[in-house]
């Protein structure tokens, strides 16, 4: 269990980091060159700059949204493959918290420029990653009915 909880927190360090402690280093070196494309394409680390620093204007100025929205997905499947690598994931339906969260995570970044959560407008990066949270919860819930369902089915 210890391993496979290393193994996720460096993946989400870094996407690929995990990759490459499970012994996969081609598909660790992809996820880092696709990190590293994205962050720089979006304008990611200037983003978070600007969110920590509570300009959440600025930060939606500098967003290029055409290739933030890819950062969702690639990161959470980056985690996910991280996790099952290390020998996690083995109950059914393990992916769909992982899923969920991509699904979510985009969802958020799509309405950060204008969606207010009490009055506050939280930009791409604080709604995104609060997006996680109901990505988490909706995708253990739909595991459960689905393991459910199988197990009634058997």
């Amino acid at each position: 269990m210890e391993e496979r909880i290393e193994k996720v927190l460096w993946s989400i360090a870094l996407p690929g980091f995990g990759q490459i402690l499970n012994g996969k280093f081609f598909k660790g070196l992809l996820f880092i060159i696709l990190e590293f494309l994205i962050n720089l394409q979006s304008n990611l680390n200037q983003v978070i700059i600007y969110s920590f620093q509570g300009d959440i204007q600025s930060a939606i100025e500098q967003t290029n949204y055409q290739w933030l929205m890819f950062y969702p997905c690639i990161y959470m499947f980056a985690i996910w493959d991280a996790y099952r690598d290390a020998r996690g994931g083995k109950s059914p339906y393990s992916f769909l918290p992982f899923v969920f969260s991509a699904y979510f995570m985009t969802i958020g970044l799509i309405y950060s420029s204008s969606l207010k959560i009490f009055g506050v407008l939280l930009g791409p990066l604080f709604l995104s990653l609060l997006s996680v949270i109901p990505g988490i919860g909706v995708g253990l819930f739909i595991k459960i009915i689905l393991g459910n369902l199988k197990r009634k089915n058997n």
